[in-house]
């Protein structure tokens, strides 16, 4: 045990080892790029399209602080990536963290929880990608079809798969593009909507901005705040991806820690901007464009766009170009959703937690073969199956994604806790980032857990599928699939156990590099 500057003990080091490892590009990504794929990943223009509906519904005028508590943990628990990437900056994250923390078993769940969140949100991406693909070549018809969105989405898997293979440095390019004009059109919108309803151009329904929008206890009760935060929570997901590439990024102890942190705080501010100017402009009215009516809940962008821009002349170019992003975003967080889950089953692999096929790199392109391939496969036959099976089955899955979120979110931030549990009193820096902040996030996002699972998604009301379980009666769909996903993972790692046990009997904890007296 290594002693820390005034005698504290600090957490076991590392080993040395050297960079590209495993046999992934190093250093194939810098600040920049980092950032672009942690913003890419939450999908912006997307997130706000198909959620800020559904968190007007729930919490009506108190949207804007809603967005902005659901900030809070996803920050806090940005701190623990960071300061668990700086002392092992392997591309597992939460499963070779929680491996450190709590042991192998912990570290599998672990890494079954990104797995298996990632897999179920490809679904949701896949059909948006598909309907607006559909909506902006004018083919509305073949947008409200179920097999021929299916048909276009599954493409688009495949299409993104095939580019996480060949590059992370072709992906990285590829998102900064999109990012910028995704970003650049948001900013447009939003200011246009403002300038609108300060001028008095905007529809009857608008409304000026006001303190009170601002401030929580307006909230009718704390069932609808629960459901706000919850939603809001979803839309700040994927900026991990950021970290996820930590072994092929430059100054991989550093940089995806910031760029973790950065793209937090750059989501707060483009989701407090657009909720903001959309509830000024559309109101919360549940006639026309208002952002409570519940035929736009799915996609609140698009009608209050045309409404902004118009649809003739330069304005209906903009609007158009805004069906384009939405769509783009989804395309690109299909991308970046490969990303970090080919990455977590890479890392697992090689460490024996999973069959030795997943921890394969390719020659020439030094990405991980089977492990990208694997999670595009599995996301066409999850998304193609659930579509063929029920429609109502496919939404209720996407809305337990929350679960998964939550459970891999929370168990990293409990992880950077235990691991620097007795260095924490050797500055303030040390107590707030890697321990306070972490172990608060993690609390929230427990809490959020558990009311979410046996009250708000459990309740038979609740989503569009009810399932009779023995002992508990009706049950609502949402609670059943997402506890039984994370359950399907306890049956496989037993499974993985029995045919490969290395792992669970000595595991193979990954190192980093040892350029520290003590994990900083």
């Amino acid at each position: 045990m290594q002693t820390a500057p005034g005698g504290s003990p600090s957490p076991p080091l590392p080993q040395s080892s050297a960079v590209g490892e495993k046999g992934l590009k190093g250093s194939a990504l810098g600040l920049v790029s980092s950032v672009a794929i942690g913003l890419a990943s939450t999908a912006p223009a997307y997130s706000l399209a198909a959620t800020l509906g559904f968190i007007v519904l729930a919490v009506g005028l108190q949207s804007p602080v809603v967005v902005i508590l659901g900030f809070i943990p996803m920050y806090f628990i940005a701190y623990a990536y960071k300061a668990m990437n700086a002392v092992d900056p392997d591309c597992g994250t939460t499963f070779t963290w929680s491996a450190r923390a709590f042991g192998p078993h912990t570290a599998w769940m672990g890494g079954w929880g990104i797995i298996i969140a990632d897999i179920i949100v490809m679904a949701n991406l896949a059909q948006i990608a598909g309907q607006y693909g559909f909506q902006l070549v004018g083919a509305d018809g073949l947008a409200g079809s179920r097999g021929w969105t299916a048909l276009a989405g599954v493409i688009w898997i495949i299409v993104m798969t095939a580019i996480c293979y060949i590059g992370i440095e072709i992906s990285a390019a590829l998102q900064k593009w999109l990012l910028s004009i995704e970003l650049l059109l948001l900013a447009i919108l939003s200011v246009m909507a403002l300038v609108k309803v300060y001028g008095g151009n905007a529809p009857q329904e608008s409304l000026h901005v006001d303190a009170a929008w601002f401030n929580p206890f307006e909230i009718g009760s704390a069932s609808s705040l629960t459901q706000g935060v919850l939603l809001a929570v979803f839309i700040y997901w994927g900026w991990d991806t950021a970290v996820s590439v930590n072994e092929e990024t430059a100054d991989r102890e550093r940089t995806p820690g910031r760029a973790a942190v950065i793209s937090t705080v750059l989501l707060l501010l483009i989701y407090v901007l657009v909720t903001t100017s959309a509830q000024a402009f559309a109101g919360i009215g549940d006639k026309g464009i208002g952002l409570a009516n519940p035929d736009n809940a799915g996609d609140v962008l698009g009608s209050f766009g045309d409404e902004v821009f118009g649809t003739e002349g330069f304005g209906g170019f903009l609007a158009k170009m805004l069906v384009l992003m939405v769509l783009t975003s989804a395309a690109a967080s299909t991308q970046t959703t490969i990303l970090p889950t080919a990455r977590t089953s890479f890392s697992m692999a090689t460490h024996k937690a999973l069959p030795a096929a997943f921890a394969r790199v390719h020659p020439r392109f030094l990405t991980p073969t089977w492990s990208t391939v694997a999670m595009g496969l599995a996301s066409i036959v999850f998304y193609a199956g659930l579509t063929a099976i029920s429609g109502n089955v496919l939404e209720d899955s996407i809305a337990s994604v929350g679960l998964g979120i939550a459970f891999y979110y929370g168990l990293t931030g409990f992880a950077c806790v235990w691991y620097f549990r007795k260095v924490l009193t050797r500055s303030a820096a040390d107590f707030f980032l890697k321990g306070l902040l972490p172990a608060l996030g993690a609390l929230m996002l427990l809490g959020l857990f558990c009311y979410a699972a046996f009250h708000v998604y459990s309740d038979p009301a609740y989503g569009t599928t009810v399932i009779d379980l023995p002992l508990l009666g009706r049950t609502g769909g949402v609670s059943v699939i997402g506890i039984g996903a994370l359950a399907l993972g306890v049956v496989l790692m037993l499974i993985q156990r029995a045919v490969q046990g290395s792992w669970f009997r000595n595991p193979d904890v990954p190192v980093s590099v040892a350029s520290k007296s003590s994990p900083q």
